[in-house]
């Protein structure tokens, strides 16, 4: 009877299934995690970061955007400067990108090259790409479409240049990336820990771009809404931290300005940059989208915005909502600047051949990246996989030049004029100024000229350094602070010593720099003293 039994069981059993590997599947069907693959992508995404530097240094593309030119002088300026100090950060632009900036632009060489504001940049980049991996593997359960959401946010030509160069795009997505990853943590586990990583990225995001601050009260109806048993705890610790940033900035307008709101309405704020002047968009939402529609497209490429979109409503379908429907909070918020802040966005083919604010098309590249990961699911993930990666890159395969990049593309027609002038100027500095001899000169376009020429900027008097500029300008006899002046024309340096200077007092006009398009940059050197008492 045993052997019968035996015999009957050996019968009637089943051979057993291969299961997945282990490594690969899951009980649940989902991938398992390697570490070896999150370190894959940080060094993937260094490697780029790396080549792209290097590739913008070679060509000397590192300052051609006027905006990396300032953040790098405005950093130089806390640790080189008559008045040195945290004073000298400013009130418009946040500070985190410039403090990150200074451990490198206390070295010449650094400073001079841009690199210095090119290296913490790059690190951020890293950052950002490591956190958008992690975030699109936890929401999908899949090292697959981590990777994908990764390489194709980290091989965009567009993303790369301005993760080359002394801008707060970088910084600000490191931090925004990391608010995501944070938050789908929490949302799978209610752990206050994560609200509060969550409210430090929040913070640090807040520092770095006003798109920041935009995003707060969405996040806090988030643990409210949706923060289960955690709720108040997660919500006051996200708040507490997260706060700190506009406080500090309302607190630090305050304290040297005397009005909180100085960063929004003083005389360096984008509102008076605009000047109240119409442009296609204000108060018009059908042209404010068309407009940053074409910025997107033109930052992404046309293949990745429509797998984007697609991959948004497979996103959606499959209920995994929280980190699309974050990243669309700072589309939202440029969509709002060009309606109602006075915050345009030019592009070429829409706007009399203009590109101005063309890389705030750029916010939409992390969202297609997010949402075309999506899609890579199921027995042939490796295979769309590696087609959703194919089809992103077609238009910078297609047409391999900087040319087709539009970030870039941006910078080199608004600098060709600076650029030009800048090099001139200082090649007549280098000639003429002797060490110690003094600038006179605004904080603009103007800096470039002193870096140029390896003018410390701690021998230049500007608007940072308050009441010495206006003395200089108002009483010359009194305050005789330095030998050169510069400036454009036009601008107040130029206007108060131009007037001296053709009445036959205090200074001589020994230079003009002139390029056709452009205002001229005029050079002044101060009379002796026998000749001012003459």
């Amino acid at each position: 009877m045993p052997a019968s039994k035996n015999s009957k069981n050996s019968r009637t059993s089943k051979p057993k299934k291969k299961s997945a590997p282990r490594s690969r599947r899951g009980a649940s069907g989902h991938e398992h995690y390697s570490p070896g693959a999150a370190l894959a992508v940080l060094c993937g995404a260094a490697l780029s970061s790396a080549i792209a530097i290097w590739w913008c240094f070679a060509h000397g593309y590192i300052l051609y955007y006027g905006d990396a030119q300032a953040h790098l002088a405005i950093a130089r300026r806390m640790i080189d400067s008559r008045t040195p100090g945290f004073e000298q950060i400013g009130t418009v632009w946040l500070p985190l990108p410039h403090l990150l900036m200074l451990p490198f632009v206390r070295f010449d060489s650094l400073w001079r090259t841009g690199l210095a504001g090119a290296i913490p940049s790059g690190l951020c980049f890293v950052a950002a790409t490591g956190f958008l991996f992690g975030a699109v593997r936890r929401t999908f359960h899949s090292t697959t479409s981590g990777v994908t959401a990764a390489m194709i946010f980290a091989l965009n030509p567009n993303m790369l240049y301005l993760q080359s160069i002394p801008m707060s795009e970088s910084p600000f997505l490191a931090c925004f990336t990391g608010l995501i990853y944070f938050l789908v943590r929490f949302h799978t586990n209610h752990r206050p820990i994560w609200a509060a990583l969550a409210g430090l990225m929040a913070m640090g995001g807040t520092m770095c771009r006003y798109d920041g601050w935009f995003l707060l009260p969405f996040i806090a109806l988030y643990f409210l809404v949706f923060g289960g048993h955690e709720r108040w705890p997660a919500l006051s610790l996200f708040t507490i931290i997260a706060a700190i940033g506009p406080l500090f900035w309302f607190g630090h307008n305050l304290y040297y300005n005397g009005n909180a709101l100085e960063f929004y309405n003083g005389p360096y704020s984008a509102k008076a940059i605009q000047g109240g002047k119409p442009y296609p968009g204000q108060h018009d939402w059908l042209t404010a989208i068309r407009f940053y529609a074409n910025a997107a497209k033109l930052n992404t490429g046309w293949p990745l915005a429509i797998l984007g979109l697609i991959g948004a409503v497979v996103s959606f379908a499959r209920r995994k909502w929280l980190g699309l429907s974050l990243l669309l909070i700072p589309i939202t918020f440029y969509l709002l600047g060009i309606h109602s802040t006075g915050n345009p966005v030019w592009t070429p083919a829409l706007y009399f051949d203009s590109y101005y604010n063309t890389r705030y098309g750029l916010a939409f590249l992390p969202f297609c990246a997010f949402a075309a990961s999506s899609m890579v699911a199921g027995r042939w993930r490796r295979t769309i996989a590696t087609t959703v990666i194919i089809l992103s890159s077609i238009p910078w395969i297609a047409y391999p030049k900087a040319e087709s990049w539009i970030t870039w593309k941006e910078s080199q027609v608004n600098s060709r004029h600076r650029r030009a002038l800048e090099t001139e100027a200082a090649e007549y500095m280098k000639i003429h100024y002797k060490p110690g001899d003094g600038l006179l000169m605004p904080f603009s376009d103007v800096v470039g000229i002193a870096r140029e020429a390896a003018i410390p900027l701690r021998d230049a008097i500007h608007e940072g350094n308050g009441v010495l500029l206006y003395a200089a300008m108002a009483r010359p006899a009194l305050f005789p602070f330095g030998k050169w002046a510069i400036g454009i024309a036009g601008d107040t340096v130029s206007s108060r010593v131009g007037a001296w200077s053709r009445r036959g007092l205090y200074w001589d006009c020994v230079k003009i720099v002139e390029v056709k398009g452009a205002p001229p940059i005029e050079i002044y050197r101060r009379r002796s003293t026998s000749q001012i008492h003459r």
